[in-house]
């Protein structure tokens, strides 16, 4: 997939930066994100497809050999070095905006969008797809629950905050879309 900007993208609402998109596993980060930068004309980027270029790793191996500290190590070296590359839209792993340097260089660089979730919805959606680590460390349902008490006040901070429930992939993207509109007036 070519992830190329056209030669005149249209303005994408927040002032040509870096949007970044945050929130637990299964929020819709990665769908989402590929949709608003199609809407937007920048490149998409998953920070995660990004580590395993970089590791040579899956995230699921990453985790296994080096663990989580090593693994939130080089996830910071990726997500700086993605915002130095000009806008596009970022979709980040589930706890990237928890280390905050990368989350004071996300509020200066970047527009960072919170995709908030209830908890039925993301036990659903994960439940679809392996590779994540964090879940494979017990009871699905209690893990994320532990993780919305600690990461919803943190995403919280985050500068638009979107209820991303069931709605469409179409219907995520308008929201995103008016709400970054609304933020540059």
């Amino acid at each position: 997939m070519d992830n190329k900007p056209p030669s005149n993208p249209p303005s994408n609402g927040a002032d040509e930066r870096t949007i970044v998109l945050v929130g637990l596993m299964g929020a819709g980060k990665s769908s989402i994100g590929r949709r608003l930068a199609k809407h937007l004309g920048i490149r998409f980027i998953d920070a995660d497809d990004e580590i395993e270029k970089a590791a040579g790793l899956s995230i699921d191996d990453i985790f296994e050999i080096y663990g989580e500290d090593e693994f939130r190590s080089g996830e910071r070296r990726v997500i700086l070095r993605i915002l130095d590359e000009g806008p596009c839209v970022l979709a980040t792993g589930g706890g990237a905006f928890m280390d905050t340097n990368v989350r004071d260089i996300i509020k200066k660089n970047a527009v960072s969008v919170w995709l908030k979730v209830d908890l039925d919805t993301l036990l659903e959606r994960t439940s679809r797809r392996g590779g994540r680590p964090l879940l494979k460390t017990g009871d699905p349902a209690k893990v994320l629950g532990k993780l919305m008490d600690e990461r919803y006040p943190v995403y919280a901070t985050a500068d638009i905050t979107i209820e991303s429930g069931n709605d469409t992939l179409d219907k995520m993207v308008s929201k995103i879309a008016n709400a970054l509109e609304g933020q540059k007036n």
